[in-house]
């Protein structure tokens, strides 16, 4: 019987800055695009960001962008955590690469005064 290929993911260096470029389509300081996917449940935001290569477009402005729960800028903080342009934090759950694909699970801490 064949042996099933053995897949090792890496730690993948997280990128200082994210700007929102256009509708779901997030660039960092490397001018690599990332892709959100959000994920709300009763008790917590995330979103998974996806590091694939799209043609990018005109940059849109953020103020003629459709609300969104996510900020239109995320910049790193020390504590494996981003800020967002909105002053909200983000903890870094994992960025991992694998086979050339980065994944990177952000999940939105809780405001200092809600708690």
């Amino acid at each position: 019987m064949g042996e099933l290929p053995f897949f090792r993911a890496h730690a993948a260096l997280h990128p200082d800055h994210l700007w929102i470029w256009e509708t779901s389509v997030y660039v960092d300081e490397n001018q690599r695009t990332w892709l959100p996917v959000t994920i709300e449940t009763e008790s917590s935001l995330q979103v998974l960001m996806r590091q694939e290569d799209v043609p990018l477009g005109e940059a849109t402005c953020p103020s003629l962008l459709a609300p969104c729960l996510l900020p239109s800028m995320w910049q790193l903080y020390p504590g494996r955590r981003y800020r967002g342009s909105d002053s909200s934090f983000w903890r870094i759950v994992y960025h991992i690469e694998l086979s050339g694909m980065e994944d990177m699970l952000l999940e939105q801490l809780p405001d200092l005064e809600d708690e």
